[in-house]
């Protein structure tokens, strides 16, 4: 990952970090637009290196960049009270304004994938394709539910219980879905990520503990579903084997939804997803 580098570009809100991966030198003919890549909460573009490693490998020749969602990992809070997805893919559009990109490709996970959603539905002209990795609309109930419990406000205490809390949270997240419903109707099958996976995880909890909720509340009001059908760029739905099965049970809703939806099932972790990645972005279409 030597090659990925740390950039911070100025907006209004004020310095979003982002990570980048240079473009190889290539035949000054072929031209490739440029590919945002968009976290999970409660991350940062730290857990995207891997993608952008394994993307540059499988063929795929653009330059990556992987910005830290406004309130997540590096990057400065969101500059107005209870922001929406429609607020963070603008924040993304902005940012590719100040990196001068006309195009790009998209490619999010989870609320990455609301907010690519809802950047190519709103700025068409914008996008070239999308990639989207676990998205869905929840029903009014289990959204109403999980809007209040999953993202819990936390303030630091003087015995530094932030600390212990964050690292469960995390932790949780891999145990059950939602974590607060600890039952066996809601234990997932998956293993649980490494250690020092799970610190990385916290530390970027604890870096952003007072805006770290903002992104969340935003992707789980967000209604996906309404959104798709105004998405004009071609659109590649993962259905990985690790994902959460509810996730994966909402791909053939969201491919019916989408004017030119396609679907790839991936066996694996990065290397694989970033081969369909690839593909599907240097497909013609």
């Amino acid at each position: 990952m030597s090659d990925i580098e740390r950039q911070f570009v100025a907006l209004s809100e004020g310095q979003l970090h982002l990570r980048r991966l240079e473009a190889p030198a290539v035949d000054a003919n072929f031209n490739v637009p440029a590919a945002l890549l968009l976290h999970p909460s409660p991350s940062s573009s730290w857990f995207m290196q891997g993608l952008m490693t394994e993307l540059r490998k499988a063929g795929c020749n653009a330059t990556l960049f992987a910005p830290d969602t406004l309130g997540n990992g590096d990057s400065a809070p969101p500059g107005i009270e209870h922001p929406d997805i429609a607020y963070f893919a603008d924040s993304m559009r902005r940012l590719i304004d100040e990196l001068a990109l006309d195009r790009v490709d998209l490619y999010g996970s989870h609320t990455g994938a609301r907010i690519a959603c809802e950047f190519a539905a709103a700025c068409p002209d914008r996008v070239r394709r999308v990639v989207l990795d676990g998205i869905i609309e929840y029903d009014d109930d289990m959204r109403k539910t999980i809007i209040e419990n999953y993202a819990p406000r936390i303030e630091p205490d003087e015995f530094g219980r932030q600390f212990v809390w964050a690292f469960n949270f995390v932790r949780d997240q891999a145990l059950h879905f939602p974590w607060f419903m600890r039952d066996p109707e809601h234990r997932l099958k998956g293993p649980v990520p490494p250690a020092a996976v799970l610190h990385r995880a916290a530390l970027d909890v604890l870096k952003a503990l007072d805006t770290y909720a903002d992104p969340y509340i935003a992707a789980f009001e967000y209604r996906a579903y309404e959104r798709m059908p105004l998405i004009e760029a071609p659109v590649l739905l993962l259905k990985s084997d690790s994902e959460l099965p509810v996730l994966k049970a909402a791909v053939a809703k969201a491919a019916s939804l989408l004017r030119d939806g396609h679907v790839a099932t991936v066996t694996g972790g990065n290397a694989a997803k970033a081969r369909a990645i690839a593909e599907f972005l240097a497909s013609e279409q």
